[in-house]
C-alpha cells in the first residue's frame, strides 16, 4: 500500500482532493483525521486573524 504524502493528506483535509478509496477506514481513524481537520481550520483561521490585525490595526 502507497503511503500518502503530507501534502496529498492536507488537500484531503480541506476537501480539495477526493479521499483515497484502498485507505484503511475505521472509527479511530475517522476521529483522528476528524480532530487534524478541525486543528488545521482552526490554524488557517488564526493566520487569517493575525494577518487582518497586523494589517488594519495600526
Amino acid at each position: 500500500m502507497k503511503q500518502p504524502s503530507m501534502w496529498n493528506q492536507l488537500l484531503q483535509y480541506l476537501y480539495l482532493r477526493k479521499k483515497d478509496k484502498d485507505a484503511p477506514m475505521n472509527t479511530n481513524i475517522k476521529f483522528m483525521h476528524g480532530m487534524n481537520r478541525i486543528s488545521i481550520f482552526m490554524f488557517i483561521f488564526a493566520l487569517i486573524v493575525m494577518t487582518y490585525r497586523l494589517l488594519f490595526k495600526r
